[in-house]
């Protein structure tokens, strides 16, 4: 057949739903609130074809600049030769889920506030950089008797 270089070219396991997820959308999809600033992946949902971006998107993170009655406005960096555009997309809500790449850092830094508070009570310096795993320490073991030495049997034909 001909190859195809239409608008959805190459999308059927792209824009295909997870398995007993199909069907009609969820309400919770529609009553998420999103503010601007938010951090969203966009994830095109084959069941609104409406205000669906273009599949070079799908799958990418950006932040929300603008809000509209059944839309977002989302900017997202693209990588175009050697330089990075950021792009402005106006995205139905249903093709965009809150991005969870932010939640490891604001726990961290809750951690460090509770750590810098705790440190200016007592008075001491608290480390509040992330580490790299250290090396595993150093050990021995004891044996608990003594040692038995095995050695082969020489060989012997018996014939």
């Amino acid at each position: 057949m001909p190859h195809s270089f239409g608008y959805r070219a190459r999308t059927r396991d792209m824009y295909s739903r997870p398995f007993r997820q199909r069907g009609m959308i969820k309400m919770s999809t529609y009553l998420t609130t999103y503010k601007v600033g938010d951090y969203v992946d966009i994830k095109c949902n084959p069941a609104q074809v409406k205000g669906m971006p273009f599949k070079h998107y799908h799958g990418r993170t950006g932040v929300i600049y603008n809000i509209t009655k059944r839309a977002v406005g989302v900017r997202v960096a693209k990588q175009v030769n050697g330089r990075i555009i950021n792009k402005h997309l106006n995205v139905r809500v249903e093709h965009v889920v809150p991005s969870k790449c932010q939640n490891e850092l604001l726990e961290r830094i809750k951690a460090n506030e509770l750590a810098k508070k705790a440190a200016k009570e007592s008075g001491e310096k608290v480390l509040l950089k992330r580490q790299p795993k250290q090396p595993n320490t150093g050990f021995t073991i004891e044996r608990k008797d003594d040692i038995l030495t095995i050695q082969p049997i020489p060989f012997s034909d018996l014939v």
